[in-house]
């Protein structure tokens, strides 16, 4: 399988085999093999690495988890348990898509930045970015069509007014078309420079936010830092999360050869959530029930606030370093969550279609059901998705055979 045109929301981004790879025999050799990253297999293509698809794929279920019953239902809806714990741990897919798109960026593209065809990958990076802001705006006429007017709409695709449930397609598509430019700098910064990089891009989101002043441009305010009245994700505010998850990818692509120290690796990212998820436990104790339910009904996530930042990364975090310590066993054992974490943007295209044209389109299920019914269909849906992958995988290889065979 080519890596040309991976990207964290195609199904063709490198990786390795959980497997280790013989020792080298010098320190060379290791630090070559580090820098190549993921092992090739006999015809000398990339192998997957299992654990970012996993990663990205419990991100996007547990987004279809919210979708798919928010879709359908009022908040006051909710049973008391579908609230917490159900709804709220939901609040942890979108800094684990985060998190995975720079995983993702550093395994399938920093190294290959000096090489002589990156400007044909960026290239493709951008083209890829453009594709998904076609699914964005056909999306968000999806979405709103059911409960907003035309002149609405327009405003939404003329970013005078933003959609809710595809807005984080906005967000990838905007970041697809400068990313692949910053990654050749992010790859000559100074180490100590690019570890600081978190922190310093989010000194930088906090004052853009506080001190410049947008004045009517609240669309232009939303697309970078976020505003209260729109829901957005900021370039700015989610950037640092993105830096992060770049350092992550880093890590994973040197140690990819050692077992042992992928294991440590993903111990030290899950005691990195564990962490964060303390903090969060502690800054809202005893009001823990009370502060719960304010996170599972988005208090804090837009602009992002301290609270709901320390539980959602620090889940996402636990969550990716599951993902990486299973590997390529758990890959295998989830499979249907495997598949939709291979092809995200299928898999968005799919849940969106079927919540808003079927669920509360022709059968009229809007606010009509109760949260047993939302969140069994919702359940179904997510395998659906699943089958949906995998028959759109088979057709897309079926069609590269008849190619070849012509």
């Amino acid at each position: 399988m080519s890596t040309s045109a991976d990207t964290p929301w195609s199904s063709s981004h490198p990786a390795t085999s959980t497997r280790s790879a013989p020792p080298p025999a010098s320190r060379g050799a290791a630090a070559a093999a580090n820098e190549a990253g993921p092992p090739e297999d006999a015809l000398g293509t990339k192998r997957r690495i299992q654990g970012i698809d996993l990663a990205r794929g419990v991100a996007v279920c547990l987004m279809i988890l919210s979708h798919g019953v928010n879709g359908l239902l009022r908040f006051d809806q909710f049973t008391s348990w579908g609230m917490v714990p159900v709804h709220a741990i939901t609040k942890f897919s979108s800094s684990l898509f985060f998190l995975v798109f720079g995983v993702a960026m550093a395994v399938a593209f920093v190294p290959k930045t000096t090489a002589p065809d990156w400007p044909e990958r960026r290239n493709k990076l951008l083209r890829r970015g453009l594709v998904i802001l076609f699914w964005y705006k056909v999306l968000t006429i999806v979405e709103m069509q059911h409960l907003h007017e035309a002149p609405q709409i327009v405003d939404a695709l003329l970013y005078r007014r933003f959609p809710s449930y595809v807005e984080i397609l906005g967000f990838y598509a905007i970041a697809l078309l400068w990313i692949p430019f910053a990654l050749p700098l992010w790859r000559r910064l100074p180490t100590a420079l690019r570890w600081a990089s978190p922190a310093l891009v989010a000194l930088l989101a906090w004052a853009v936010a506080r001190y410049v002043p947008f004045g009517s441009a609240e669309p232009l305010q939303a697309l970078l830092v976020e505003h209260p009245d729109h829901y957005t994700w900021g370039q700015l505010s989610r950037a640092p999360l993105v830096l992060a998850g770049l350092l992550i990818g880093e890590l994973v692509r040197s140690h990819c050869h050692d077992a042992r120290r992928r294991r440590w690796l993903s111990f030290a990212v899950m005691g990195c959530g564990a962490l964060l998820l303390s903090a969060f436990f502690v800054a809202v104790a005893p009001a823990v029930d009370e502060h719960l339910h304010a996170v599972a009904r988005n208090a804090g996530k837009h602009p992002p606030e301290l609270l709901f930042m320390l539980f959602s990364v620090g889940g996402a975090l636990v969550l990716l370093g599951l993902a990486l310590l299973g590997g390529e066993r758990a890959a295998r054992a989830l499979r249907p969550v495997t598949l939709i974490g291979s092809d995200a943007l299928q898999a968005f295209i799919f849940h969106i279609a079927i919540i808003f044209l079927l669920f509360r389109g022709l059968l009229g299920l809007f606010h009509e059901v109760e949260y047993g019914v939302a969140l069994t269909l919702t359940l179904i849906l997510i395998l659906a998705t699943a089958g949906w992958i995998h028959f759109y995988q088979a057709l897309q290889a079926a069609g590269r055979r008849r190619s070849r065979a012509s």
